[in-house]
């Protein structure tokens, strides 16, 4: 049995991390005047940031599970809340990057160490629900990032302005170092394993050849070099797989031989393409379509977030009922209710009639968010935790950026016409985008949703045979 607190600590840790990368939207706009930055380190701000992250999440799963995933989770909080501090503190651009960038490698460390956690100390029903909360906790960071930051702002406290997004880590980072440490069990990898440092530079140099120009290109007017580093990304990942046979590759090819995983990877991807990318263009239309402050604007999200809580609770029961079906629904609503909010957009209604279809929104949204995660983690064993965590916070971070780019093209190459049009682009995107997702929850297994979520009073299902003995070193 995992100890109280457990949860709650690596959770904790994941918050942080998630709203940094929304918060900053909010952020943004007062530290370019504060600091009289040009478009170009604005940019760098956001991006250095995801780049980071995105390129050492796997690196981060390996480290856990040769070091110890307690040990590494703590390391990178307490990299990430002394990061925060520099960002709190940035006298400059150059300064306030370069703290991004630490930042997102900081949360390229701890994030892949809490699903394998979560996956290490719980099993059957307790997994289900735990997998449940690091959803909600997600994507509560993500919904109310921008509302926590308009009110940070607002309330202007100490006079920190923008600089309260940053340092509010501080106590939370705080927090989870003087908990974590007590309350966390330490796992890692029954195999002997080592870092292989060839593999690990291929992948992150594929990964920020692929993140970057998604990250950049749209700004940029997608030129040459952009393509050329899509074609280099795609050439160092054929190099990586040359490189499969040698002892203790990052990304063990067993978890992909195992249909529920790649099938859920990729419906991960799909869900993350259409989260960030429609969080960015609702922002967008509500401030310059309807001149809406930060604060405004954040409690537009207010209702997505409500119905994303209600669903994400209800989800498990759904799920042992309905199995994959679930995750098709919560993707159909979704669908559904972009359609509806794109016709009242081109109505022009007042932002209050919005709220029942943001709502549903949200409903979509948590209804196939968990759901996938739990069925994604159900078959993977706890010797191979790490790495799937370190896969699955990768499809997270590439999906993100990846949606961000196609719906920036889609907007502002509309936003001539009004952002009011511009958004209904993005809306049609990411209805399009949510159909896939419903398609790609028929390639999951049947049962595993159903196996991921055993219905209420049945008996937590035992850890499968392949994971016994899967843990080495102390467990407290």
């Amino acid at each position: 049995m995992p100890r109280a607190g457990t949860l709650p600590a690596v959770l904790a840790g994941v918050f942080i991390t998630i709203l940094d990368f929304f918060i900053v939207n909010v952020a943004v706009p007062t530290a370019q005047s504060d600091l009289h930055a040009d478009p170009a380190a604005v940019q760098w701000v956001v991006a250095g940031y995801s780049l980071a992250c995105g390129s050492t999440l796997i690196i981060g799963s390996r480290l856990g599970d040769m070091y110890g995933r307690r040990r590494v989770f703590l390391i990178g909080v307490g990299l990430f809340t002394l990061a925060s501090a520099a960002c709190g503190a940035a006298p400059d651009t150059s300064v306030l990057i370069a703290a991004r960038i630490v930042q997102g490698a900081a949360a390229g460390l701890l994030m892949p160490q809490v699903l394998a956690i979560v996956r290490t100390v719980h099993t059957g029903r307790d997994l289900a629900r735990a997998v449940n909360a690091y959803a909600l906790t997600m994507g509560s960071a993500a919904v109310f990032g921008q509302l926590i930051g308009g009110l940070l702002i607002q309330a202007d406290v100490f006079g920190l302005g923008w600089r309260a997004c940053f340092l509010i880590n501080l106590p939370v980072g705080i927090a989870v170092l003087a908990v974590a440490g007590r309350v966390v069990p330490e796992s890692r990898a029954s195999d002997a394993v080592r870092l292989d440092l060839g593999g690990a530079a291929l992948i992150g140099l594929a990964l920020v050849a692929l993140l970057l120009p998604l990250t950049e290109g749209r700004e940029q007017g997608w030129p040459l070099w952009t393509w050329a580093s899509f074609a280099g990304s795609l050439a160092l990942g054929f190099a990586y797989r040359a490189r499969r046979h040698r002892d203790s590759p990052l990304i063990d090819g067993a978890l992909f031989r195992e249909r529920g995983f790649t099938s859920g990877v990729f419906a991960y991807l799909a869900f993350t393409m259409g989260m960030a990318a429609y969080f960015l263009v609702l922002a967008l239309y509500v401030q310059e379509g309807r001149g809406l402050d930060a604060l405004e604007a954040g409690l537009v999200f207010v209702p997505i977030g409500a119905g994303y809580l209600a669903a994400s609770m209800l989800a498990p029961r759904l799920v042992a009922r309905l199995g994959r079906q679930v995750i098709a629904i919560g993707a159909l609503v979704r669908a559904a209710g972009l359609v509806l909010l794109c016709v009242m957009v081109a109505q022009e209604v007042s932002i209050g009639w919005l709220v029942p279809v943001l709502l549903i929104d949200g409903i979509g949204m948590g209804l196939a968010l968990a759901p996938i995660m739990s069925t994604v983690l159900a078959g993977v064993s706890p010797r191979h935790a790490g790495a799937a965590s370190g896969v699955l916070n990768t499809a997270q971070q590439t999906g993100g950026a990846l949606g961000v780019g196609v719906i920036g093209v889609l907007y502002y190459g509309a936003v001539s016409e009004g952002p009011s049009v511009a958004f209904r682009h993005g809306l049609l995107y990411l209805a399009g985008v949510a159909l896939v997702l419903a398609g790609l929850a028929q390639l999951l297994p049947r049962a595993a949703a159903r196996a991921a979520t055993p219905p209420p009073g049945s008996p937590a299902s035992p850890a499968d045979p392949a994971s016994r003995g899967a843990e080495v070193g102390p467990r407290t």
